[in-house]
């Protein structure tokens, strides 16, 4: 018998969304691990409210749409926010029930600022690593480091002289000029930095994005973001590898790929008690003379060299997550604060799609 069509549903539902889920959807498990960092941040929270007033959206809630963002990609919280609407997946991640109306998307305009002065998403973090069931994946002596380039929410227009001349196209024909950090900004987003990834490539308004891997299963447990230039990377992987060092309390391993190969760097490392397991970089110059590497078989000959090697190639999968399935690829924010929240809070998303599956193998 051929079923009748009724384009209006019942006006009632008495199933919880909870029900809804398969009980075998990943967002479960990510969902369960979110509650229990978001219940140690409870203190943490608070403090950045007042006693007194209107109540706030939850912060936890906050957390939980940004988290969302990251894992689907949504390009914008205006598209967040409709999707949250008609969602039942979304709203029962985030903790609404059906009948609970969304909020105005400029609420994490107004938000965002106090969360990254709490420094919500590092301690976040922090938290997520030190759970009872992520922290036992994780090598506390073996790390690698790399850095990738975010393209700034800045058009090349933009980029005009400091000194304010050349405006009278607005910045449209600067085709033959000399256009260089020293003498040039944006004027939409003055943190943003001109900078070419290789020769021959062309140069973009970015931002450069660090992250440190652990090596064991490959999740981020540090990041941070800087100017794009050619020595952010060495001086951000010293930064981050520093800290890993005095939690460890004992000598660790780091592995960088060829552009960390070079004298300076590899002598910081040492110093602060590292071991640099970097890629060593043997290339022919423009004179036609090969460069000395700074690592040599003192290192190399060690079966721990290869194996750094091997597993420092897990980094770029962590990128390149974040730039085909977050947000990482391009930014919506301005202002480097901004955009290293959003940075942090990429990794955090691809640890809480990881952990799961690891703690399921």
């Amino acid at each position: 018998m051929r079923g009748r069509l009724v384009d209006q549903g019942g006006l009632f539902s008495y199933i919880a969304p909870e029900k809804r889920v398969p009980a075998n959807h990943p967002l479960r498990k990510i969902r369960e691990l979110v509650r229990d960092v978001l219940g140690e941040l409870n203190l943490s929270l608070g403090k950045l409210y007042a006693s007194e007033g209107r109540p706030s959206i939850p912060p936890e809630q906050l957390l939980g749409a940004l988290l969302l963002q990251a894992f689907y990609g949504i390009r914008s919280e205006r598209q967040l926010m409709e999707q949250l609407d008609y969602n039942l997946l979304y709203r029962w991640f985030v903790g609404l029930s059906p009948d609970d109306p969304v909020w105005d998307p400029t609420t994490f305009t107004k938000n965002r600022d106090r969360l990254q002065n709490g420094e919500v998403f590092a301690k976040f973090m922090t938290r997520l690593l030190n759970h009872s069931q992520v922290k036992p994946l994780l090598s506390d002596e073996h790390f690698s480091v790399d850095g990738t380039l975010i393209e700034a929410w800045a058009s090349q227009k933009s980029f005009r002289p400091k000194d304010g001349s050349g405006d009278d196209d607005g910045g449209a024909n600067f085709h033959g000029q000399k256009r260089k950090n020293d003498t040039h900004a944006s004027t939409s987003d003055p943190d943003s930095r001109l900078y070419r990834k290789a020769a021959g490539r062309e140069a973009k308004l970015c931002y450069m994005g660090h992250a440190t891997m652990e090596n064991r299963h490959g999740l981020a447990v540090a990041g941070m973001v800087t100017h794009a230039n050619g020595t952010a990377e060495r001086r951000a992987s010293e930064v981050m590898l520093k800290a890993k060092r005095k939690a460890a309390g004992c000598r660790i391993t780091a592995g960088e790929d060829k552009a960390y190969d070079t004298t300076d760097h590899v002598a910081n490392l040492r110093a602060i008690g590292v071991t640099p397991h970097v890629t060593q970089n043997k290339a022919v110059t423009k004179t036609g003379k090969a460069r000395t590497s700074a690592i040599d078989e003192r290192t190399t000959r060690h079966q721990g060299y290869g194996m750094s090697q091997s597993r420092r190639a897990m980094v770029e999968c962590i990128f390149g997550w974040g730039k085909q399935h977050g947000t990482m690829r391009k930014t919506k924010h301005r202002g480097i604060a901004r955009v290293a929240a959003d940075f942090l809070l990429n990794l955090i998303a691809y640890n809480l799609i990881r952990i799961p599956k690891l703690l399921a193998a």
